[in-house]
């Protein structure tokens, strides 16, 4: 048996690439796989629908199943026809992996107000779309598994992906609201960042692109896809077969005393200890953050 045995996924962007190998594996694994893909090229121009179809008898040929949908994520009304296709096809959604996205790196004195606002609308928007007209069917029967695929680009940043990055950070903090927001109905909602060859990073990377194979990341997202995982609001590294999580520390930081207010002088000359990484915490909410301070203003 497989570890998505009877599970329906919808998987966006899956007719290439990283999505595609999401897709091979939920199907080896069991799942009845809705192949979302509107064949365009990187930069989310021109259509073909061959890839969904042929990712389709890929599944097929391993004894699954699957449908292709060619809906555009970035509209809303289109998003809830990839989700009505697999209402229609397979009864039901369990499993929701939000990977469909596009690039038009340019460096901000050089992009267009149109670059950023599609990247940000496949990406950010298309995310919330496609989620927005899945949960409430999780909702209802009390399950459902959501992957969101960020970036370190947004994490972290990077040169020329202003509106990239942009909509990779916004879609790891939409994921962490819906984590809080679906705990009770049994929804878990997790995020990748991903390290993997494909069309959009094979330039990027270059000598490294042979050793980070897409299949690799694979079996993490089939895992948090899985009844098995437990586990949400949480951001994974994965590529090249090592698998890391990621998080956002706080640290004790500098407390400039109750009812103090410090001079400009007085926060420069504690910098060092405003930024040290020493006795940090990892806050699960925003209620952790303002606990800290609560006790400082107590003590």
């Amino acid at each position: 048996m497989g570890l998505l045995d009877g599970r329906v996924a919808i998987i966006t962007g899956s007719g290439r690439g990283i999505g595609r190998e999401f897709a091979l594996c939920s199907g080896r694994e069991g799942a009845k796989v809705v192949v979302n893909d509107v064949g365009v090229s990187l930069d989310g121009r021109g259509t073909d629908e061959d890839p969904a179809v042929q990712v389709c008898k890929e599944i097929e040929s391993l004894g699954g199943e699957a449908v292709p949908n060619y809906d555009s994520v970035s509209d809303f009304d289109a998003a809830a026809g990839i989700v009505q296709t697999a209402v229609d096809a397979f009864g039901t959604v369990d499993i929701l992996v939000n990977n469909a996205g596009i690039v038009r790196d340019k460096s901000l004195l050089k992009m267009e107000e149109s670059d950023f606002d599609a990247v940000v609308a496949v990406h950010m928007k298309g995310t919330f779309n496609c989620t927005r007209h899945a949960a409430p069917i999780m909702k209802d029967k009390g399950y459902g598994r959501i992957v969101n695929i960020t970036s370190s680009a947004g994490l972290r940043g990077n040169f020329g992906q202003t509106n990239y990055g942009a909509a990779k950070m916004g879609l790891a903090g939409l994921s962490n609201v819906l984590a809080i927001e679906g705990a009770k109905y049994g929804i878990r909602s997790n995020t990748i960042a991903p390290i993997a060859k494909t069309r959009m990073t094979e330039e990027l990377l270059g000598p490294l692109a042979e050793h980070v194979k897409p299949e690799l990341v694979a079996p993490l997202v089939a895992y948090l896809c899985s009844e098995a995982c437990e586990v949400t609001h949480e951001i994974y590294s994965v590529g090249g077969g090592r698998y890391a999580r990621i998080f956002v520390g706080l640290t004790p930081g500098w407390f400039a005393g109750k009812g103090n207010v410090p001079s400009v002088e007085d926060v420069a000359a504690h910098l060092g200890e405003i930024r040290s990484l020493d006795d940090y915490i990892v806050p699960e909410g925003i209620g952790d953050e303002m606990r800290q301070l609560s006790r400082l203003l107590r003590d």
